[in-house]
Order: C-alpha cells, then sequence, then structure tokens
C-alpha cells in the first residue's frame, strides 16, 4: 500500500498531497451527528515574525491558547512545522509550532452536557537522560503516562527538546526530531543548501561536531475540576503500536518515504482506539549506513467502556512556506472533512525537506483523522481505498481513487 509523492518540483503536480481511507468518497463525506470546528494557530520561540505569535517558551502555550479554551476549544495536537535532525543547527524559521484546536458542533438532537467545565490545559517536562530516546525509554514514558491517567489527566501528546546546550536553552538536535526543526530559507547558497541536506548547517563543516546533552520531553494533558470529567476522558489507557516506514536517503538525510499508513493503524481503529502521539527514531548513528527502513512507535489512547470501531483517513501532506508566511497545508482540507464529524488526533512531522520552483521551503507531515464507523458493526473490517486529493482554492474535497499500489 504505498503511499509515496512524486516530486514537488515537477509543474504539473498540482496536487499538495495524498489522502489514504478506509472509505469510499461517498462514505467520507456523509453527515455526522457531531461536527467540528478547527482552529489552526502558529506560535515562534523568536521573537521576529510580526504575523506569528511569540511564546518564549511551549510551556506558555496554556496561557496563550486560553482565549480559545474559554470559546470551548481544545488542544488536539501540537507539532513543528519545520522538522531537521541530524547536526543541522537551528536557523530562527524553523522555531515556528502549530497548535491544532477543535470544537465540537453538536445537533440539536443530542443532550447537552450534565457539566460545563471545560478542561485545562497542562504541560508537564520530563528529563531524559542520554542523547537518544530508546524503545525501552519510550515504553516507560508510556508507563508514565497511564500514570498520569489514572490520576484523571488525559494526554494530548509530546514534544521533544533539548534540556540545554544551545545558546537560548531551547532547541538543539535531539536524536528523535520530533521538536527540533530545522532548513534552509529561499535563495541560500547551493554549497550551504547541499550541506544541509547531508545534515550541515550552512557555513558548518562536515568535520564539526555538536555537543548533546540530556533532553527533555514537553508532554501536554487535559484536567478537569472533580466531578466534570468528560465520560469517555475518565480510564483511558495507553498502548503502543508499530510505526514503520521505508525511506530514501540523499547521505544520511531522509528525503522520502513509503509506509503502510491503514496497515499499520487499521487493527487499533477497529477496537475503537485513538492514534495521539507518535515517536519516530529519524537519525542514523555516527559511522552507521543510512538503513532503507526506520521504526518507530505510535501511541493509541483506549477510551472505557469501549468506544465503536473508527474509520480512518491518513493524509500525506506537504506545506509550504512563502517567506514568513504558510502558503499551502493541511487546512483548507481539515475545515472541509470538519463538516462530516472528521476529528484530527494526530501529525507526524517528517524531516523531509525541497524547495519549490519559486524557492519556498516545503516540508511533509502525516496527518491522521479518525470517525466512529457509521452503518456497520463495530470490528468490521472495511476494504482500504487510497485517494489522491487534489484541492481547490475554495478547500472542496477533490479526490480520485487509484490502484492500492500505485507509485
Amino acid at each position: 500500500m504505498g503511499c509515496g509523492l512524486r516530486k514537488l518540483e515537477e509543474p504539473e503536480d498540482s496536487s499538495p498531497g495524498k489522502i489514504y481511507s478506509t472509505l469510499k468518497r461517498a462514505q467520507v463525506e456523509t453527515h455526522a451527528d457531531t461536527v467540528y470546528e478547527y482552529a489552526l494557530l502558529d506560535f515562534s520561540l523568536e521573537g521576529s515574525r510580526p504575523t506569528v505569535q511569540y511564546v518564549s517558551s511551549l510551556s506558555e502555550l496554556p496561557q496563550a491558547l486560553l482565549p480559545y479554551y474559554t470559546q470551548g476549544y481544545v488542544m488536539v495536537a501540537l507539532h513543528p512545522i519545520i522538522l531537521s535532525v541530524g547536526r543541522a543547527r537551528s536557523l530562527p524559521f524553523s522555531l515556528l509550532y502549530r497548535a491544532v484546536l477543535v470544537r465540537p458542533r453538536r445537533s440539536s438532537k443530542q443532550p447537552a452536557a450534565v457539566c460545563s467545565s471545560a478542561p485545562v490545559l497542562r504541560v508537564e517536562e520530563w528529563m531524559l537522560p542520554g542523547e537518544s530516546l530508546t524503545g525501552d525509554t519510550v515504553r516507560a514514558l508510556i508507563d508514565r503516562v497511564n500514570s498520569s491517567a489514572r490520576g484523571g489527566l488525559r494526554f494530548i501528546g509530546s514534544v521533544l527538546q533539548q534540556a540545554s546546550g544551545s545558546a537560548d536553552g531551547r532547541l538543539s538536535s535531539p536524536k528523535r526530531g520530533r521538536g527540533s526543526p530545522s532548513g534552509s530559507p529561499p535563495g541560500v547558497p547551493a554549497r550551504d543548501r547541499e550541506l544541509e541536506e547531508n545534515g550541515y548547517s550552512p557555513g558548518e563543516a562536515p568535520a564539526a561536531a555538536h555537543s548533546h546533552s540530556d533532553l527533555k520531553l514537553l508532554v501536554f494533558f487535559h484536567a478537569w475540576p472533580p466531578g466534570c470529567a468528560p465520560l469517555d476522558s475518565l480510564a483511558c489507557h495507553y498502548h503502543q503500536g508499530a510505526l514503520s516506514m521505508r525511506v530514501s536517503r540523499k547521505g544520511h538525510v531522509v528525503s522520502a518515504l513509503e509506509a503502510d499508513w491503514l496497515e499499520l493503524t487499521a487493527a487499533y481503529y477497529r477496537k475503537g482506539w485513538s492514534l495521539v502521539d507518535s515517536f519516530v527514531y529519524w537519525d542514523t548513528p555516527k559511522g552507521e549506513p543510512g538503513p532503507r527502513s526506520l521504526e518507530g512507535l505510535f501511541v493509541y489512547e483506549e477510551g472505557a467502556p469501549p468506544p465503536p470501531a473508527n474509520d480512518t483517513i491518513v493524509v500525506e501532506q506537504w506545506t509550504v512556506i512563502e517567506g514568513a508566511n504558510t502558503k499551502t497545508d493541511y487546512g483548507p482540507l481539515l475545515h472541509t472533512l470538519a463538516e462530516f464529524g472528521w476529528l484530527l488526533t494526530c501529525v507526524l512531522p517528517t524531516p523531509i525537506m525541497r524547495h519549490d520552483s519559486d524557492g519556498n521551503l516545503a516540508t511533509k507531515q502525516v496527518v491522521f483523522l479518525q470517525r466512529p464507523v457509521r452503518g456497520q458493526a463495530a470490528g468490521t473490517p472495511r476494504n482500504p481505498r487510497p485517494l489522491e486529493r487534489r484541492s481547490n482554492k475554495e478547500g472542496k474535497l477533490e479526490q480520485r481513487s487509484y490502484p492500492l499500489h500505485r507509485s
């Protein structure tokens, strides 16, 4: 079930990405009892961007998002807009993060909630030893998340950062690149761009090395006043699931990827679980050849009592940045799918970066959405169908079906 993208630079390629779904288009666009409204907010960890809200640390997000929480929105995903790994240093525009917030718009037939208290966004800093996250470390982190869940918290996601070792104490180059984005701005010299594509910063000699220090994981939760947590947030339990990708490289840098997204996630969605976070090990240990595949872990949320099975949509999306502004992203598609009850639960950033013919930087992200199965018994498998999407200027959904193994 390949999902590789054609090169962004091809002039005939007007599609920002591809959609894969367990449903056909007509089923994707059936109406649901609950529809959603999304707010996509971008934040910068450096203050030179007048069009983007500045925060000195992601720990300030609870206060920054408070006006939206008072309007009924809650955060469902947080991710860097640009992600890079290796020895590339963080450049100013790489300190951009996106928070995705959502609020339900229920039909008149549904009963009102007994308690109207909104959750509070909470962020915790968990210090991690060493230069990288291993599988054992991630499993221990999931155990710690489950411990917090037993205390009444609901896990949203996490971002990895350097605890120290950089000039501003915020971001360096952790082995797992979830929170260490970087890239070349339009117009950089060809030599510098080539260096960066191989894991080096502009002006940095290949022999140079950066020291690593301990890592910290910023972990985001929702918390409620006593007695006001919704039933589907009580007694949540979190599980790990396999995440494997076939990758192509330029040097040690990942330049393309393929993954059987539907096969990887189908069994968990049929149980009614939600995909809420991901851990991927993008870097290659020094001196070792770059592998042709990468392994990581998904984190799934299981509610109590068991919820109905879910259908899913997976979008491989190119985000194009023009100057300091986002030119193309998954926003228009997300707003369209919101009207049909599709809930975004996870965004997987990747280190894949390219420049289009106009010199704009483009990076690929993988977006996961879900919706309860309609008109079919829970747990009954669907026939997965990949859909390639072309999004028009109004953000309307235009899809075409293709064979499973279309390259």
